[in-house]
């Protein structure tokens, strides 16, 4: 799913695309696809530099080797 990719949850990811920030196509279901060039888009949009994570004893060895992974 989007959120996961970006990290946020599902309403924040329909939030954006009812303002406008990421494009959407409804299918005739009901369901919202997000186009990968979207996506692609709103990844390259993510600030650079420091980030903070948040993880429990056992989490941080794996939560920073992710990050140090995604060059954050």
């Amino acid at each position: 799913m989007e959120c996961q990719i970006f990290g946020v949850s599902y309403v924040a990811v329909k939030k954006w695309a009812y303002s406008g920030k990421i494009k959407y196509i409804k299918t005739p279901g009901g369901k919202y696809r997000y186009p990968e060039s979207e996506i692609k888009r709103l990844l390259g949009e993510a600030p650079k530099g420091r980030v903070a994570i948040y993880a429990r004893v056992r989490q941080k060895q794996r939560l920073v080797e992710y990050a140090k992974s995604k060059g954050l």
